[in-house]
């Protein structure tokens, strides 16, 4: 299994958009509504989205299997130390091969000054948040946030402390 890792930059928006767009649409059916899988998609996927979130300094990395996308991640940070894990979703056909975690490690590696990494996750994504308690993350709280047009964001805020304070 050849993994390689690349730092994707402006042109590589429609892989991220495509790759998203496979992965909500097999994943979240089972937790949210299709109708809030599209809205989310949109606001959070659209070229422009994606443009504007790397222009204000999230960093993407694909994962690619023997040359293939097939997953992404996105973090930032205000203070270089202290992360904030936007997105990270790998093609559901090709999970517990370990490439998430790998991806994972990787990135881990580009941020060898972080202190801490936080991410939000749906509390029904149970498949997701035992990958997360794997890779060393607890529940820090709970929180209903309201998105739009009625759709809600019923997450656990997770955190990892990766230099023990």
């Amino acid at each position: 299994m050849k993994l390689t890792f690349k730092k994707a930059e402006e042109k590589d928006i429609p892989i991220i958009n495509q790759l998203a767009d496979v992965i909500w649409k097999k994943h979240y059916p089972s937790i949210i509504t299709m109708e809030q899988i599209d809205y989310m998609l949109d606001k959070m996927y659209s070229t422009a989205a994606l443009a504007e979130q790397m222009k204000q300094g999230h960093q993407f990395t694909l994962v690619y299997l023997e040359n293939v996308p097939v997953g992404y991640i996105s973090i930032s940070t205000e203070n270089g130390k202290d992360y904030f894990l936007n997105k990270f979703y790998v093609l559901t056909d090709i999970h517990r091969k370990g490439i998430g975690a790998k991806l994972f490690e990787h990135v881990l590696n580009q941020i060898p000054n972080a202190e801490t990494i936080e991410l939000a996750v749906n509390r029904i994504n149970y498949k997701a948040i035992n990958f997360y308690f794997k890779l060393g993350f607890t529940i820090k709280y709970s929180f209903d946030k309201e998105i739009g047009v009625g759709f809600y964001m019923n997450d656990f805020m997770m955190i990892k402390r990766i230099h023990p304070l």
